[in-house]
């Protein structure tokens, strides 16, 4: 927080920046979604929906993740959330009770730890490996599990690092919980950013519904981080203990983000197919400038938007002794803007999205290289 009100001060100063900061999209939301946005005031839906979201908002995602990976959800089986994170807080709250435990593989996306803890919850830390490209697998998970056992989320692709879990890691994952009566919370909010394969998600193991709730978001698939639009596919008694909370927190989804969320997830989804392509040359760009970076190495992700570098290779040099010291001096010294990894459970790492130009890919990595060189 400290680096990001330094990076607002810098910009307002009319600093030039090179910006990776930022886990959202760079895209303009596409004008079709806009659009029905725009119609939607006009025609005056302003006013109070279901809690849950109207029944053609919920009919929408259930339809689009069915066609897309092969689940049967019904209608009342969703959810419509203000944002994925309203969606992963809320599941937490009806689930978790104070002394369960939820397995959490590490490096993660850093308000898992804080919601499972404010729930009462208990982290129990996978650590994955960078070697392995920070790869979970099931064998993993399954020698984390405890009789407290509760839940186990799964954020995959990930942020920070962009690591996938194999389709067979995921099914594997998925069974085994089921058996024991565990559940599995899947954070999808970047499924569809996958460059491996075809993207799979854990709601398709149908048999096991009882223990999956999918967590899904709008935000990244469809360049809608502003709009806040989110939800939540799992049981009909998990979704509605959820709608239930949020019946006393924020009530519905903004009612005209509903009608645009339908537009979303009804229109043509080529909008999806463009920016993922962009996203995996950008991503191919930054990695090729890596190179050029001596000390420097970095894990292929595969999928999401994010690259999450080593930077231990320099601590010692100039003064650096941790992430947060490399992403401060990146800052002021090289006008680079990044997110140290010790917030995502690891001490040797940034982040840095690649969500940007191309331009800004280039000009960030000639910054990092000449930053670098001056330490040795």
């Amino acid at each position: 927080m400290a680096i990001s009100a330094e990076a607002l001060r810098m910009k307002a100063s009319g600093i030039s920046l090179s910006d990776f900061g930022a886990g959202e999209p760079h895209f303009a939301t596409p004008q079709h979604i806009k659009d029905a946005a725009i119609a939607a005031i006009t025609a005056n839906f302003t006013r109070y929906t279901a809690v849950s979201g109207t029944p053609e908002v919920r009919k929408a995602v259930v339809e689009r993740h069915a066609t897309d990976f092969g689940s049967n959800y019904a209608v009342e089986e969703c959810v419509f959330t203000t944002g994925g994170k309203q969606a992963l807080f809320n599941v937490m709250q009806v689930l978790v009770d104070h002394g369960d435990e939820v397995i959490l593989p590490a490096p993660f996306w850093v308000s898992f730890k804080d919601i499972i803890q404010y729930a009462g919850g208990k982290v129990v830390l996978v650590k994955s490996d960078e070697r392995e490209n920070f790869r979970v697998t099931a064998k993993m998970i399954e020698a984390a599990i405890t009789p407290k056992t509760k839940a186990i989320i799964l954020n995959t692709p990930s942020n920070p690092s962009g690591a996938v879990v194999s389709p067979a890691d995921l099914e594997a994952i998925v069974r085994l919980a089921h058996a024991r009566g565990i559940f599995v919370l899947l954070d999808e909010c970047y499924t569809y950013l996958t460059y491996a394969g075809v993207p799979v998600s854990g709601g398709s193991f149908t048999d096991c519904k009882e223990h999956i709730v999918v967590l899904g978001s709008l935000s990244k698939t469809y360049a809608m981080t502003g709009w806040r639009a989110g939800f939540a596919l799992g049981a009909k008694q998990v979704i509605a203990a959820m709608s239930k909370l949020q019946s006393q927190s924020t009530s519905n989804t903004t009612s005209f983000v509903q009608k645009a969320s339908i537009a979303a997830l009804t229109g043509s989804q080529q909008c999806v197919v463009d920016m993922r392509t962009d996203y995996l040359k950008l991503r191919d760009r930054i990695l090729a400038g890596f190179k050029t970076i001596p000390g420097l190495t970095c894990t292929v992700p595969q999928g999401a938007f994010y690259v999450y570098p080593n930077v231990s290779a320099f601590f010692g040099r100039g003064g650096l002794n941790t992430a947060t010291d490399v992403a401060s001096r990146l800052l002021s010294e090289a006008g680079v803007v990044v997110v140290p990894s010790e917030p995502f459970g690891t001490s040797e790492h940034i982040r840095l999205s690649y969500a940007v130009s191309s331009d800004v890919v280039d000009e960030g990595v000639k910054r990092m290289r000449e930053f670098f060189a001056r330490l040795s």
